[in-house]
């Protein structure tokens, strides 16, 4: 099959450690090599290590639902989601490896008044940040995705939807193989098992990190590990605002393509796909405890699979091939944290929710530009730490909901 890519280990080395390096970056995740990437290819520097506990990507880059969209209400948010959305359309042909971006469309759906202003709101404001956006009248959704139920007599009608054409989804595992590869073939270390057990501060410096495989050196230590990085961080003395909850997931059996598109409802958490092999791919809600674990409760899977057979009555005999749990890292305004900390040559890139994804491009380009330049580009300079103390908040929580 001429889409399916190297196995990852014919990609890459695996070298051991050196001593110390410019630059090391805690988490192989997708966020993580796409820092190293960005850093080595627009910046030039190379003597960069990524440091992995596990494997390569076996993370939540692993557990994803590959959503990617750029359609946010505020702009701060807008901004940088656009700016990773514009990414992902050459990302193919920037990392020369296939990614399998799939530009179908996301649908946002309305079930109530309120959901109706807030997105008609929500397309508005889309417009003038420049981002592609529609509001949809329920026969013109039936025509965009002919299996949704638009019958009134349901417990969550369709009244409409949002729609933004360029958004889709991608292969997550080929979208990190290509970020190593690259970033790898211009000299970045790629290090997996190898465990970050703690930062070394010095006079309100980093130092070092310690890690299971020895103490390595460094000029700035990028934490870039999700919903782990406030546990690192807390060893440099810097406390993260960040929980941690499971965030389920399932895949079908495989079927014939009928899913055209990616349809999302806020109201009843749950989003759905059809990956390129045939599965259908379902997101549901956050639990609500806090939790490392990756694996969720049933009865989040049950309410979400009620309501998803409401809207999509063609699924009721499709049988679940597998569910799992990834973790989300969650801030309260619900926006990421990407820049400095107080520890200087110590930069942290978390919380990012649900949307983590659909940023890796994006977020990678601007955390690479932070650690080179000492500061933040204007497009994460409204995700600062600091913002919790000084109030300026991105309140992402009433704008996006839970579905990412």
């Amino acid at each position: 099959m001429k889409d399916v890519p190297e196995q990852p280990d014919r990609l890459w080395n695996s070298p051991e450690p050196k001593s110390s390096y410019d630059v090391v970056i805690v988490g192989g995740g997708g966020h993580g090599l796409a820092t190293a990437y960005y850093l080595a290819k627009n910046h030039g520097i190379t003597d960069v290590a990524v440091l992995e506990r596990g494997w390569l990507a076996g993370g939540n880059m692993a557990r994803n639902t590959t959503i990617i969209r750029s359609n946010y209400l505020w702009d701060e948010s807008a901004g940088i989601y656009e700016h990773a959305l514009k990414l992902w359309e050459g990302l193919e042909d920037d990392l020369g490896y296939p990614i399998l971006f799939s530009q179908r469309g996301v649908l946002n759906l309305a079930h109530s008044l309120q959901d109706v202003r807030d997105s008609v709101r929500r397309v508005h404001a889309n417009r003038l940040n420049g981002v592609d956006a529609e509001w949809l009248t329920p026969e013109q959704v039936k025509e965009i995705c002919p299996i949704v139920n638009v019958s009134p007599d349901v417990r969550y009608p369709v009244l409409g939807a949002t729609y933004q054409p360029r958004a889709g989804i991608a292969k997550h595992d080929y979208v990190a193989w290509g970020f190593a590869r690259a970033a790898a073939a211009m000299g970045v270390h790629l290090i997996e098992n190898c465990e970050v057990t703690g930062v070394e501060v010095s006079g309100g410096r980093v130092q070092a990190v310690q890690t299971t495989r020895g103490r390595i050196a460094a000029g700035t230590v990028a934490l870039s590990a999700a919903g782990h990085s406030s546990v690192v961080a807390a060893t440099a003395g810097v406390r993260l605002p960040v929980q941690t909850h499971p965030l389920q997931a399932l895949v079908s059996e495989l079927l014939e393509p009928v899913h055209p598109t990616v349809v999302m409802s806020n109201a009843v958490h749950v989003y759905v796909s059809q990956a390129h092999k045939g599965e259908l791919v379902m997101g549901a809600g956050i639990d609500a405890y806090n939790s490392y674990r990756q694996r969720g409760a049933f009865h989040i899977i049950e309410r979400q699979m009620s309501a998803a057979l409401e809207l999509f009555p063609i699924f009721a005999r499709a049988r679940v091939l597998r569910t799992w749990a990834g973790i989300v890292d969650v801030t309260p305004d619900a926006s990421p944290v990407v820049g400095l900390t107080p520890v200087d040559g110590l930069l942290v890139n978390c919380g990012w929710g649900t949307g983590g994804f659909k940023a890796t491009p994006g977020v990678g380009w601007c955390y690479a530009h932070t650690i080179a330049h000492g500061g933040p580009h204007p497009l994460n300079a409204p995700f600062s730490l600091e913002r919790f103390t000084t109030g300026a908040l991105v309140d992402e929580h009433g704008a996006a909901a839970v579905a990412h």
